[in-house]
């Protein structure tokens, strides 16, 4: 007998090149019919839901926002954007009150239906930090319609690498998080590590007691959005998500990889894990995913090269090897292939001026 499945959704979470409007309906629709049920855009390209969020998103992305919004609504997806407000809440006064007020506003006027309020990466040497973050995040849900309510905290991971980069935070952070935070609100996680490779109950079940609620994965699989995991395609199957974690979470959302066609692939094999709990055969689940997004011979073609995309990346793969791979890929006539050209030639590369940018 399996666990019951944990809702499934997508997390636009990603630094680089971002996906188009046009994609992210294609998204919705495809995996609103693969069992997801939530669709939140969170991109770290957009910089008006970042330092400069204070500011009107342009009217052609405004736009375009309301209409993605309309096809979840259509579909019966959720709609979330994942609002970051750049260190706000260390100087919460009248005006930033208001400033966020009118961002929400226009969130609800869009149609969005979920509100991720992230304060993630970002300075966390503050002895209120968590009461300051309570007291925004409360704030927000006051002036949101929002009918789901997330939280990112400034430390979301066990990972020690938050403290090298971001600063020593208080150390009962999250334990005044959760006991503040009110408990409609999910709270975020990506477990061990910023990319955790697997998440055990025990885990789980330490976090939900120090948060005080079951946490919201926020799985940084497949991402592939960093200056070091950009010439690598992460299109193996999931492993390390047992179905028996399940029940210890709110909610499984998938940070995707820059390549949106390519990403279908492995997030497939997530729900065929839960699925079919201790009987997912990780294998055959790829198969069967890469058939139904490329088609048997695209798919039969990407099995012989994946683990060359997944495991060497671009820096060690000669120009002989590229040469051919283009050969090998060039005449398919589908999306998947030539989101691997444009791999191959170095497309979806982020660079460190793109990472400083986005942050």
């Amino acid at each position: 007998m399996t666990e019951p499945p944990p809702p499934l959704g997508i997390i636009e979470g990603y630094y680089g090149r971002p996906w188009s409007w046009d994609v992210r309906e294609d998204q919705a629709r495809f995996f609103s019919a693969h069992g997801y049920s939530s669709f939140v855009y969170a991109p770290k390209a957009d910089k008006f839901l970042r330092k400069r969020w204070r500011e009107d998103h342009p009217a052609d992305e405004a736009d375009r926002l309301a209409r993605m919004a309309a096809v979840c609504r259509e579909i019966g997806m959720g709609f979330g954007v994942g609002l970051s407000p750049y260190e706000a809440y260390r100087d919460f006064g009248d005006a930033t009150k208001a400033d966020l007020a009118r961002k929400l506003a226009f969130f609800d006027a869009c149609g969005v239906t979920e509100l991720a309020i992230l304060f993630d990466d970002m300075k966390g040497d503050q002895a209120d930090l968590a009461e300051a973050q309570v007291r925004m995040a409360h704030f927000a849900a006051e002036h949101s319609k929002a009918t789901r309510l997330i939280v990112c905290p400034t430390v979301y991971t066990d990972d020690a690498m938050l403290q090298r980069v971001y600063g020593n935070y208080p150390p009962s952070y999250l334990d005044d998080l959760g006991r503040g935070l009110d408990p409609k609100f999910e709270i975020y996680w990506t477990g061990e590590e910023v990319c955790s490779r697997e998440y055990s109950p025990g885990h789980l079940a330490r976090v939900t007691e120090q948060l005080r609620r079951k946490p919201t994965l926020w799985d940084n699989y497949p991402v592939n959005d960093g200056v070091g995991m950009s010439p690598f395609l992460y299109l193996r199957a999931f492993t390390g998500r047992p179905a028996s974690i399940g029940p210890h979470l709110a909610s499984h959302m998938v940070n995707p990889c820059l390549q949106p066609v390519l990403f279908r692939i492995p997030a497939l094999t997530l729900a065929e894990s839960y699925a079919k709990g201790e009987a997912y055969e990780y294998a055959k689940a790829w198969e069967l995913a890469a058939d139904e997004v490329l088609g048997p011979e695209l798919a039969a073609m990407l099995l012989r090269h994946f683990r060359i995309f997944h495991d060497q990346g671009l820096g060690r793969i000669d120009e002989e090897m590229l040469r051919r791979l283009r050969e090998r890929y060039a005449p398919f006539d589908h999306e998947g292939a030539r989101e691997i050209l444009a791999f191959l030639d170095g497309y979806w590369t982020v660079t460190p001026e793109m990472m400083a940018e986005d942050a």
